[in-house]
This record gives C-alpha cells, structure tokens and sequence, in this order.
C-alpha cells in the first residue's frame, strides 16, 4: 500500500488501536512511513470524497500559528486555523491562506544542483548522494571556525539540530536573522524590557482586556510579531473585553492598516514618538496625582509638542485620556524603533504601562513565558550583529556558509554588501526552496521541502499567553525531489564521522525531534499528557504541538519609574527634503510575492496589485509636478530606486513611504522583476539596541517623465474624481 508497508504490515498494524489511529490519521511517528501523494490505486484507508486532515504549523512567518490542512486523495486542497491553538485559535491571515500557492508553486526548487558559476542559473543536476557528500566534504574537511550558519528567525527543531552541531565540532553558534524582525525591532523591544524591568524578554501586551491602547506606530493588524493574535485581542477589546468598547488611538506619519482601524490616527513627525510618549506621561502623572515619577520629572511639554507637530491641547487631552481609562496600555511598534533613539522611545512608551499600574494586569502588560524546552530568550540577530557577520565574510574568515531559511541578498539593506562578501566565501551551499536572490548566488542549491511536506517543531515566542510549542508533519508526500535539510545534516554528519557523527547520531528528521520532545513525556500541566515517546508523539501530531492549559505571564519587576527617561533627537541619514517610511506590506510581507494569490490581494490602504509604489501626499506631489502613475526616482545617502507615484492623502507632506516586499531580482515568475525594494535605500544607521534605524533616512524625490499605470482595485472615479465631466 506505500513504499515501506505492505497491506499484511497493515493488517498487523490494525490489531492495535492506537497504531491504527496514527496510520489513519497521519499523527504517530510510524506515519513518516504513510506516502501521501496523488493516489492512482487507493490505499485501503481513502476514500473517493472523504477528506483526511492534518495539525501543522504555518512557516509564512515566525509567528508559528497552528493550522489544519484538509486533503483529499495526497493532495492539500484547503488550509484553516487549527482550533486548539493557542496563538490563533482557529484563525489565519491571508499569507497562511495562501502556503498551498507555495506548496504548488512551479518555480520551486526540484532537485539538488550544483551552478556552474554565481549567479549564471546554470545547474547541473545531482543526486541526493552526492548532495550530501558535498555537505560532509565542507563539515569534515573546514576548519570549524571557518564555517557558518546562517538561518531563518523561526526557533525551530532545525535550528537546535545545527546548534547541537556546531557546538560539538567547535564552530560559530548559528546565527537567526529575518527583514521581519528587523522592521519588527525585536532586539529594542527585548532590550527595553532588559533595561527597564532586568530581564530581556518580549512583552506581551494583553489588548484583549484594555479599554484603551495608544500604538506607537505598532502595526499589530498589519505583520508586526504575531498579527492573527492581536488581531484576534484587537477584536475582544472592540467587543468590550475590559469594560467597555476599547478605544484605539495610532502615532504613526502615514495611515497604515492599523491607523484607519483607529480612534484617532495622530500623524506624528517621524522620530518624535519617545518625546510624545513622555510628554503624555507627564500630564498622566500629574492627572493622576501624587509624586511625579522620576521617568517624566524634566520632561517638557511644549517642547515635545513643539518637536513632533502634535498641538500643546491635543497632548493634553490624550495624556488625561491615558490616565483616566481603567486599563489603559501603551504599546511601541516598529515605526517607532526604527529611529536613532529607538531603544528610549521603546523605554518610555513601556513606562506607560508602569505609570498607570499596568504591569502584571488585565488589559495591561507582561513578559510572555518561555517556550517548552527553552531555558532564556534567544532573539533574531539585529543589524549591528548582521553588519559584523558581512565584515567577517568580507575579510575570508567564513570558508563555507550554510543558508536557511533567510534570503539576505533582498532581505538586508543593500549598503551592507552582503552579495559582494559572498565572493570571499569559497564555498556557499543553500537550502532555499524556491529560487531566491541568494540561492542565485550560491554554489550549491539542496532544496528543503516545503513547510507543508515537512515534520518539525517550532518554539512559540510572541503571541501566547500560554508556554507553547507548536508542532509540524508532513500533509502530503514531496512532490518533487526534495529533502529534509535536517536528513541532510543527519547523513553528512554520519558520513563526516568524528564530533559531528557523535553529535548527531540519529536515523532521521523524527527521531531527533523525538529526542528533544521526550523531556516534556509525564508532564501533567499541558493539553495532553502520555506515558511514552511514541504515544506522545502521536498526540503531538494530532494536536498540531504541546502547550500548557494554564497562562504563564508573568509580571515585570523593578522600577520602571525610577529614573530620568531621555530621548534624545532623532538623527536622520541624508540631506534630502522628505522623510522616507518604509514598512512591511501587509499582504506580501518578505517572502509572499512569489504567490499569486497574493499578488492578487488588493493593499488594504491603496488597493494596489502586482506592484510596489510610493505613497506622496497630494499637495506635495503638486509641488514636485508629478501625478498618479508617474515614475520618480527616489535617493538616499545609500542609494536610488525608481517608484510608481500613489497619491496618498493620509500621510504627513514632509514624509513619503513605500511598501517592502517587492522589487525582487529573482525568486520565481511571480516576483522577479516587479517593483522597487525599499531597501536598496537604506544605510546602516542603528539605534542603541542595534537594530536597524530603517526610518532614519533623508531622501530627494526628483521626476523621470516615465509613467506606469499601477493595477489597482479602487475606482479612480470614485476616489479622485478624475474623468468626471468628461464627454465620452
């Protein structure tokens, strides 16, 4: 009936019940042996009509929301949010909606290939044996401190499995870097609760219950952390989940998804948020009463006011609004952080939530527990981290580097030279499953397969009030020659011998996860609890992952208010008239234009498709004599892109914004060659926590006379009344 089992191995399997559950139902590790693929001849257990499903997990981002996949005959046909998760309860986006584009994509890496020269696409095809006698010439023959790994931000079984690794052989520790994270500022976050509360951690900001939330340019409907779980608190708060409809007030310079779902959209002069936090905590605190807290004590008013284009009266009211909701919280996004004085700005909207009694409360703010198997918080690697990591490729001291996960020839500003210091890497091997910018880059390409043909497990790290671990198995069989990266490391560690064969000692991808799930065995506190591995890995797969039943948040400590919080200037690159806003498109994000479902997805703001395009406020496009559709070069200090011109209304005159997800050199047919990627803009400016200060940029917008009609949904009638009163 499938390649490794006959119908009597069935037959013998069906005599015990809970084997027979796993074989049916795909949850139990004897299943890695079930072949789920277009059936000509019907095993036993499928059915003409009958759907099977599976619990996995969503790889579109590093959220790690649970999903179950329905098939019908080896084929995943439709893809929904799996219940029983924690993260999102049932719930996807549109980019977990559109993974099967991805599974299906005819652009996928087939097979492992070797290019005759970087950046030519000439391969010649291998076998999976020599693959991985590639991979096991480079682990036994570098010198360990001449190797690296570089990975995607996901903390998955993957990532363990390559640190167990280079640990055991003496090499760099692997290293986790996405865009996301970088747009997200992670690492200012993490760091902002280290300075403030003693512990580096992500908060939670539980919006669920507030009654009233400021965001600091936190696009939490958007792509920001974990976008269906604050989507779905952003729901309850609306639904009166404290005590009342809550109320939403944004800071941003433009009018992002998040700021028209708002109350009130304050458009802020970008860099001046940590000045308006402060401003707003000064007036709580006197609102409030009783001694002025030492985080707010020098903090001037008029000139924050004066600095951040926000009137004297409007600070008022919304400092008296602050301390008069019940459950008010302060929340500081990637907008924000993404400034010189990032890391203060992230330090005083926190502050907010001190100043109110707002730690450790409903509707207020925690630090989200750890993930099971997880002893500290590992964050993604910031820009300062990235920029040393480049510098040391640059300088020969990296003889093989291994790729996962992370396409940083799009994904990191261009001004790093991250595609130039591949060229004093000898050896460069990817295990990109689609042909990205840096796969085109490589030597070798051994493709992963897709998530949804993959087991696994993945560490939740934002989003759950819960400790979770949110868990992967295969829906279907490979639909092309592809294989796990984890068997890869497997085999060429057994064939390398030595440290890396003791290291990695294990007959596949299953049982070294396994290996690591095993520790959570005879827990009684979770959603499940069995006796034994296998029983548990059963349950494991059936579930979609492991979690705790109860919350584990806990409360910040320390004095958050105890000492002077400053916020210095704003320090932008360039010479340019205009503020440049980059942000993360909603609907692509950093890895979704190669699906055409996506590119389809009108843009929640301007209803654009197929494209990429610069948002200008129509009294500046007036002055600087360009329209709708009308190509401008845009220059930074780093850089030039040319941009589609979109009117836009809701964004600041001084400021124009561009959307990050277009503007790929490769990656497939559906994204090569369309739009403008923001960040060939950007410098390598950060902030004090090292990330990068991506909307600290200057820039000239200058005309081109070309034009390009951009594809969009709305109706120019109806928008901008052009044509009326026309005769036709």
């Amino acid at each position: 009936m499938t390649e490794h089992f006959s119908r009597r191995d069935f037959l013998k399997l069906a005599s015990v019940g809970a084997a027979t559950s796993a074989i049916l139902t795909g949850c139990g590790p004897a299943s890695r042996y079930v072949t789920r693929e277009p059936y000509i001849q019907m095993p036993e257990y499928t059915y003409n009509g009958q759907s099977t499903h599976y619990a996995t997990t969503c790889r579109e981002c590093a959220a790690g929301c649970g999903l179950v996949v329905r098939t019908m005959q080896g084929r995943a046909l439709k893809v929904e949010g799996n219940k029983n998760h924690p993260v999102n309860l049932g719930k996807t986006c549109v980019r977990g909606q559109a993974t099967l584009h991805g599974l299906y994509n005819p652009d996928r890496v087939q097979e492992p290939a070797k290019q005759s020269k970087r950046g030519s696409r000439d391969y010649s095809n291998l076998d999976w044996d020599a693959a991985i006698g590639v991979v096991a010439e480079a682990l036994k023959n570098t010198k360990p401190s001449e190797m690296a790994f570089l990975m995607g931000m996901a903390p998955d079984h993957l990532f363990d499995l390559v640190s167990d690794l280079a640990k055991a052989i003496g090499a760099p520790a692997p290293i986790r870097f996405g865009a996301r994270g970088m747009f997200e500022a992670r690492a200012t976050l993490s760091k902002a609760t280290e300075v403030l509360f003693g512990q580096a951690a992500m908060p939670f900001f539980d919006m669920s219950k507030a009654d009233l939330t400021f965001s600091f340019g936190a696009n939490f409907l958007e792509t920001w952390i974990s976008p269906v779980a604050f989507t779905r608190g952003f729901a309850n708060m609306r639904r009166g989940g404290g005590h009342g409809r809550g109320t939403l007030v944004h800071f941003e310079s433009r009018m992002s998804q998040t700021a028209s779902k708002a109350d009130m959209w304050i458009p802020i002069k970008p860099g001046t948020e940590g000045l308006v936090a402060l401003a707003i905590g000064r007036i709580a605190a006197e609102a409030r009463g009783g001694v002025m807290p030492a985080a707010f004590a020098d903090v001037g008013v008029e000139a924050a006011a004066k600095a951040s284009g926000v009137h004297a009266e409007k600070l008022d009211e919304l400092g008296k609004l602050f301390a008069s909701a019940g459950a008010a919280l302060a929340i500081p996004g990637g907008a924000a952080l993404g400034h010189s004085n990032g890391l203060e700005t992230a330090e005083a909207v926190l502050a907010l939530n001190a100043l109110v009694g707002g730690l450790g409360r409903a509707g207020g703010m925690y630090l989200t527990p750890l993930a099971p198997m997880q002893a500290e918080y590992h964050r993604p690697a910031n820009l300062k981290e990235m920029a040393a990591f480049v510098e040391k490729l640059k300088g020969g001291e990296v003889k093989t580097l291994f790729i996962h996960g992370v396409n940083p020839v799009f994904e990191l500003p261009k001004s790093l030279g991250f595609e130039n210091a591949l060229k004093s890497v000898p050896t460069v091997i990817s295990f990109a499953t689609f042909p990205d910018e840096t796969a085109v880059q490589a030597d070798y390409v051994f493709p992963d397969h897709h998530s949804l043909e993959s087991w696994g497990y993945q560490r939740v790290a934002a989003g759950s009030a819960q400790s979770a671990l949110s868990g992967a198995q295969p829906t279907v069989s490979p639909y092309y020659n592809t294989r796990a990266t984890a068997d890869v490391f497997l085999a060429a560690a057994a064939l390398a011998g030595g440290k890396a064969a003791e290291a990695l000692s294990f007959k596949d991808e299953v049982e070294f996860i396994q290996s690591k799930i095993v520790a959570l065995v005879g827990e009684s506190d979770g959603f499940f609890s069995a006796p034994e591995i296998n029983t548990f890995t059963a349950y494991f797969q059936q579930y979609g992952g492991w979690w705790k039943t109860v919350d584990e948040l806990s409360t910040p400590s320390g004095d958050a208010l105890g000492k002077a919080i400053q916020v210095a200037e704003a320090k932008f690159a360039g010479e340019g008239e205009f503020y440049f806003h980059p942000f993360v498109s909603p609907v692509l994000a950093e890895a979704g234009a190669n699906k055409p479902w996506l590119q389809e997805v009108p843009d929640p703001t301007t209803t654009v498709m197929w494209s990429s395009w610069v948002e200008i406020h129509p009294e500046t496009a007036h002055e600087l004599g360009v329209d709708n559709d009308d190509i401008v070069l845009i220059t930074s200090e780093a850089g030039a892109v040319e941009a589609v011109v979109y009117k836009y209304p809701a964004i600041r005159p001084d400021t124009i914004a561009m959307p990050f997800g277009q503007g790929h050199t490769a990656y497939g047919r559906y994204a090569e060659g369309r739009g403008a990627n923001p960040a060939d803009l950007f410098g390598e400016q950060v902030n004090g926590a090292g990330d990068l200060a991506f909307a600290g940029m200057r820039v000239k917008v200058e005309k081109t006379g070309k034009t390009y009609p951009l594809s969009r949904l709305e109706s120019r009638m109806g928008v901008y009344g052009e044509a009326l009163g026309e005769e036709h």
